[in-house]
């Protein structure tokens, strides 16, 4: 088939909306598809263009059966929600030229990406043109995270946005997402059960697998005795990653290590160096990645209250996958929670003592910790295997295609 995917966020990006596009696209192009990206250059979680990339130019990529298509973006120094909004909006007025130019080559499958929504309406015009069924993918609910999370207030801007929404859902083919407690909410907003796809986020289990040591503990000088609680990912606004703080403030013997880059970097850093039990990593290289998961005895995966649902982390596959106990927090009847029970310990979003009490417990109890740690890795290898959910999301796409 002829398949154009529309992801603001793609490879070489290492987390995030960007891995999992990227490993999609390149899935497909080796099964045979010719597959077309249009995204931007690679910036995610830096905020930062990488500097083998260009951000103004137009770039073209070719390899075998996959084409990359880069357009413009502005990306904030700093970031804000006003300054996210224009930094989403300048992708999609660059990129809405080279997708509309995509109706001359005649995809047959049109696959757009959301966040952002913005991409929705060149999709949408380049399916309708070419004749093509269309697919919006849901990573992230961003809409219902911005008025959740407080970043934007206005109520009647909010019946505005969401009356937008609905009628952007209304004209895909299908819409997925990456969980049933996401579909569910799919409903909500009037997305009918047969338009629905489950097209969860994946790990490879064959590459991440659980080890007994890792060489990270060398590196760092950690001692071999002490327990080592590890956070890896983006280090936004919307993950709470104040109340990592806070716990290594509290247990002190533990080794807390903070992997990332992100907006909230800047602000954590000054919040903690008074601490000397945080050591604080830019992300690892792809390949260092299995080696690195295992240097957790307990991996922390923190958000703030409203979040749970809206979005799925990505990095919670990579966590199952290593074999180790997770700490989440999550309110009861979320997806996280359903997933991490005997698995992992939650606490509500912003209850720091018992996030702190959770992990002086798996600390103290090493029997369970390891339970947990397989109980995690059994559900990677039975629900998130990579080459599983890519070959049924095909199916689905050849299914739609004759339909």
């Amino acid at each position: 088939m002829k398949i154009l995917l529309i992801s603001t966020n793609f490879s070489p990006e290492l987390t995030g909306i960007g891995k999992y596009s990227g490993e999609m696209a390149q899935w497909l192009a080796d099964n045979g598809n010719k597959v077309k990206v249009i995204c931007s250059p690679p910036y995610y979680p830096e905020w930062k263009i990488n500097k083998d990339y260009s951000s103004w130019r137009y770039t073209k990529e070719t390899n075998g059966n996959l084409t990359v298509l880069r357009c413009p973006i502005w990306v904030p120094r700093k970031v804000t929600g006003i300054k996210r909004i224009i930094h989403l909006a300048s992708f999609a007025l660059s990129s809405f030229p080279v997708v509309i130019k995509q109706v001359l080559w005649k995809p047959e499958i049109v696959i757009c990406i959301e966040p952002p929504i913005f991409n929705s309406f060149g999709a949408l015009f380049t399916s309708k043109l070419s004749g093509a069924k269309s697919i919006l993918h849901i990573q992230d609910f961003e809409i219902d995270a911005a008025f959740d999370l407080g970043i934007i207030t206005s109520k009647r801007l909010k019946n505005y946005i969401y009356k937008f929404e609905r009628f952007l859902l209304e004209r895909f083919t299908k819409v997925s997402t990456i969980s049933e407690s996401m579909k569910k909410l799919l409903t909500k907003k009037g997305v009918s059960a047969e338009r629905q796809l489950l097209f969860p986020n994946w790990v490879d289990t064959d590459f991440i697998t659980p080890y007994q040591t890792s060489t990270y503990r060398t590196k760092l000088s950690i001692a071999e005795n002490k327990i080592v609680a590890l956070y890896s990912g983006n280090m936004g606004e919307k993950q709470g990653l104040e109340i990592i703080i806070k716990a290594a403030e509290a247990l002190t013997d533990i080794t807390f290590v903070m992997c990332g880059s992100g907006s909230a970097l800047t602000r954590l850093r000054k919040q903690a160096a008074h601490l000397n039990n945080i050591i604080w990593l830019p992300l690892q290289p792809y390949e260092n990645l299995c080696d690195f998961l295992n240097l957790a005895d307990i991996h922390l995966l923190p958000q703030q209250s409203g979040a749970a649902d809206l979005v799925m982390p990505s990095k919670l596959t990579g966590m199952l996958s290593s074999g180790k106990a997770i700490i989440a927090t999550a309110d009861e009847g979320t997806e996280i929670h359903s997933v991490l029970q005997s698995r992992g310990l939650t606490v509500r979003p912003e209850d720091t003592l018992g996030f702190i009490n959770a992990i002086q417990y798996f600390a103290d109890h090493p029997d369970e910790r390891v339970n947990c740690g397989a109980n995690a890795r059994k559900y990677a290898e039975s629900h998130l295997n990579y080459k599983a959910i890519m070959n049924n999301f095909f199916n689905e796409l050849k299914k739609l295609a004759t339909e």
